[in-house]
């Protein structure tokens, strides 16, 4: 416990010893925080006081989507208002001190509503101290610099939606503190160094405190330079990099006395675990080519928990690994051909209760303003493989069409 102490007080340590110095710009609204990095074409709606002691931003985006599911003889449409979200941004006195705010609404973005627990509208309530570019210090609720593809906006993306290995082994928000140290150029070797301590309980947990913290670090290197107007934050090469640009990261988690089967994510266990996350990234841009990939990976001892009261009744941690691999081009007409491969191997813990998945998808996308006015078109099959030997395929196509400011 007193670990955990001294080092919750170094971080509150190194933000008060921070040096107070930034470059003040005017009419620019326009937040470049290395922990939110959600995609803009513009800069929003924004109010500034004539004193500039208080700014106030606002944006909005929304994803509608139709999906046609096929399986097993069986289909399915589905249409939605997958993301409708509303984000605030500024500053509070001096740009150094910075808010952010974000909310979300759509039942897809919510999920259900069970008794005795919280609606899941605050996304993100995060305070920041900038005291240059060099440096972010957080604190509240919002994203752990955890896997690439999550780190990026919903909104950023090529295809309609992130991996399955996204949806199982991703890190996600937490509540806690952040120190983003950043040294990005965009003509020599660049990196970043990224941590947090946090709850480890994901977003909007109001469970009974308990002595299990997360533990979050990553590294980011940039071989070539940084990419152009933050390329690592958007899939795709909308920018057109005209020399080959190339990141590399990793990013490892210890999650003390988790309660959930995926860490911050997932159902509740009957038992605490401890977890183990390991998530690397690359990526590479040139001349509208880009290609990325991820591995994935979650352990924890003995992760089938059982009912008490019930032997029949149990949960586990969702443990295994996957990579992704991704590849697309950039015509000059600004629409895009994607093709995706994602696999996912289960551990042999859990492997009788949940296949291995090979997933394929191929996709198109017209990019009006980039990507916060598009239209997208995905077509992937689902290739699910059970212990027992048997196999099933999931076919899906989906339409979906993303705008906002």
């Amino acid at each position: 416990m007193k670990k955990t102490l001294i080092t919750l007080l170094l971080f509150v340590g190194l933000a008060a010893s921070a040096q107070v110095t930034i470059e003040k710009t005017k009419n620019n609204n326009d937040l470049k925080l290395s922990a939110l990095p959600y995609y803009s074409y513009g800069k929003g709606v924004g109010l500034t006081t004539p004193d500039s002691l208080f700014q106030f931003n606002i944006r909005f985006r929304m994803q509608n989507r139709m999906s046609y599911v096929e399986s097993e003889g069986e289909s399915t449409i589905d249409g939605q208002i997958r993301r409708l979200r509303l984000r605030f941004d500024g500053y509070v006195g001096d740009p150094k001190f910075l808010y952010a705010i974000q909310l979300s609404f759509a039942p897809g973005d919510v999920g259900q509503a069970h008794e005795g627990e919280n609606v899941n509208i605050i996304r993100d309530a995060i305070v920041f101290y900038r005291p240059n570019k060099h440096w972010n210090i957080g604190f509240g609720q919002t994203k752990l610099p955890g896997n690439r593809q999550r780190i990026n906006s919903s909104g950023a993306l090529q295809l309609t939606d992130r991996t399955i290995n996204n949806a199982r082994f991703t890190i996600d928000r937490d509540f806690g503190f952040q120190v983003h140290n950043l040294n990005e150029y965009l003509d020599k070797f660049s990196y970043n160094f990224k941590g947090a301590i946090s709850m480890g309980e994901g977003r909007n947990s109001t469970k009974e405190p308990d002595n299990g913290l997360a533990y979050t670090g990553k590294v980011e290197l940039y071989p070539f330079g940084a990419f152009k107007n933050n390329g690592t934050f958007f899939e795709g090469d909308l920018k057109r990099e005209d020399k080959p640009k190339v990141m590399v990261s990793g990013a490892y988690q210890f999650n003390n006395k988790a309660r959930k089967t995926q860490g911050q994510l997932g159902n509740y266990l009957f038992e605490k675990r401890d977890m183990q996350s390991l998530l690397l990234d690359a990526m590479f841009k040139y001349d509208g080519w880009s290609f990325q990939t991820a591995y994935m990976q979650r352990t924890a001892k003995d992760p089938v928990t059982y009912n008490p009261d019930d032997i029949t009744d149990f949960k586990y941690v969702f443990t295994g690994h996957g990579l992704d691999y991704q590849l697309s081009y950039l015509f000059p007409s600004d629409y895009e051909l994607i093709g995706r491969f994602s696999t996912q191997k289960v551990h042999k813990d859990i492997e009788t209760f949940t296949p291995n998945i090979n997933q394929y998808s191929v996709g198109v996308t017209k990019y009006i303003w980039e990507h916060t006015f598009k239209a997208q078109m995905e077509v992937s099959m689902d290739d699910l493989n059970y212990y027992n030997g048997d196999s099933r395929q999931i076919w899906l196509v989906r339409f979906q069409v993303e705008i906002g400011i």
